[in-house]
């Protein structure tokens, strides 16, 4: 006998749930140092622009699909229509997406738990050892991968068995509001260092020298790509609190707001990483590198160095728990759909599962590193990263907006009254042929240039390190 549905206790909470899903790695770890390789200012404009004009709208028919069918991607489309069709597959190719991204989400997660947690129990100082020795010999050691991912594991299930008002949205409350406390504070803190002023210019102040490094179109697919994968669309991780959710507000609006709220922490934690780079001398341009190796050395040149770089850290974890605890609700309500099971049963085959499944990803840095399935370099996370920001999220999101704008399907109509249900920011007709044609067509520009990006360089290696032909001598 399955549970009677659960629903959101407060707006609030639906949407500090939903911006926990989407306020993720990719707002404090990816896109400060995704800025400071594409310029700064100049960037984050147009990353703020895509936000709105192509965010916005797909976050909403996520939304819809969700509010509409009262249930999660892996049913939703069934409920929706009669013959769904391709639906079905996509829709299981969906869930598949949910359970990859948290094989190596968690262990990522894992390691912004750890750092706090080493810093402030004195296991750790910054400077004994070096960062770049510590990290390393961190990820390098299997044990300690396998310890953290399971306490990831542990904390984002143990909080949806307490159920989705009493766990999920009670618990992520308490962490968003946690998270913006410390961001804020750190804000505070670092743009009253001497030299902060200079991080604030590079940040806000626009200038075109960067087109002497890089092209205005590799600057605007930047800011493309981020304001996509940002948000996580496509894989129904965000339907699921559209179908928790009431109509007493528009699907629109409240995805505004969501995006809002992300947003805002994206460019707070920009205000605290550049500011204190630039006082202490340290280049923003360090790629992923920049939270683990670069900024604990700059934390360790601040005043309470110790201190601020664990509040730092602590708002790292915190944005990257709120995710896991979303997603692992999305996984926990699928399967208890599918199986027509209680929540706890949910948790009982899942949280085992996952966690196995995890296994290979926190292995990649130590026992299994041997295995470089994208090329020299790289590593298990990396495939499951790239399966899933590279495929699944825009063939994802390109699937929920024909679902939501075909005739074949659920369609126009349909999708318009469940968005515009409720009172706020609404969609007019006239953006008809925008949403059908112009956004599926960005979709699959995105998807195309992205696989480009990640094998043209490849086969051109490739190409350039085989051994010309020798000419042959006749006899």
């Amino acid at each position: 006998m399955s549970e009677k549905r659960e629903t959101l206790a407060t707006s609030l909470g639906f949407l500090l749930v939903s911006a926990g899903c989407a306020v993720g790695l990719g707002n404090v770890w990816r896109f400060p140092f995704i800025v400071g390789q594409n310029g700064g200012a100049l960037f984050v404009f147009l990353y703020i622009f895509f936000l709105l004009i192509f965010g916005l709208p797909m976050l909403t028919a996520e939304f819809a699909v969700g509010r509409a069918s009262q249930s999660s991607v892996i049913t939703s489309y069934d409920k929706l229509i009669p013959n769904p069709g391709a639906y079905r597959v996509i829709s299981r190719l969906q869930v598949a997406a949910n359970w990859m991204l948290m094989m190596f989400y968690t262990t990522v997660a894992g390691w912004m738990l750890a750092y706090p947690t080493k810093l402030l129990s004195g296991a750790w100082d910054f400077s004994n050892p070096a960062p770049e020795t510590f990290f390393g010999g961190f990820v390098g050691s299997a044990n300690q991968q396998i310890l953290w991912t399971a306490i990831v594991a542990f904390i984002g299930f143990g909080v949806c068995a307490l159920g989705l008002k009493k766990g999920v949205e009670s618990v992520t409350k308490k962490m968003m509001i946690a998270l913006f406390v410390l961001l804020v504070g750190l804000c505070i803190y670092v743009l009253m260092l001497p030299g902060a002023e200079h991080g604030v210019s590079f940040y806000l102040k626009p200038s075109l020298d960067i087109l002497k490094e890089r092209s205005l179109a590799q600057i605007l697919f930047a800011a493309l790509g981020q304001s996509f994968f940002t948000l996580s669309l496509g894989i129904g991780s965000m339907s699921i609190f559209g179908s928790y959710t009431s109509r007493k507000y528009t699907l629109v609006g409240e995805s505004a707001k969501i995006i809002g709220i992300d947003t805002f922490v994206a460019f707070l934690a920009g205000l605290v990483i550049f500011p204190a780079c630039f006082a202490f001398n340290v280049n923003p341009d360090q790629g992923p590198s920049l939270i683990f190796m670069t900024l604990p050395k700059v934390f360790a040149q601040m005043p309470l160095g110790r201190w601020i770089g664990s509040a730092f850290f602590t708002f790292l974890a915190l944005a990257a728990l709120t995710t896991v605890i979303a997603v692992f609700e999305n996984i926990v309500a699928m399967t208890m759909e599918a199986r027509q099971c209680t929540r706890h049963k949910a948790i009982m085959m899942v949280a085992p599962t996952l966690f196995l499944l995890s296994i290979p990803c926190a292995l990649g840095f130590n026992v299994l590193g041997h295995i470089q399935p994208l090329g020299a370099g790289s590593c298990i996370l990396d495939l499951e990263d790239f399966l899933v920001s590279n495929i699944a999220l825009p063939l994802g999101s390109l699937a929920f907006l024909i679902f939501c704008v075909s005739k074949r399907y659920w369609g126009w109509e349909n999708f318009l009254k469940e968005a515009n249900t409720g009172s706020g920011l609404r969609f007019t007709n006239a953006l008809r042929g925008y949403i059908t044609y112009v956004l599926p067509t960005i979709l699959i520009i995105v998807f195309l240039a992205s696989l480009a990006d990640k094998f043209l360089p490849m086969i051109q290696d490739a190409m350039a390190s085989e051994p010309a032909p020798t000419e042959q001598v006749a006899e």
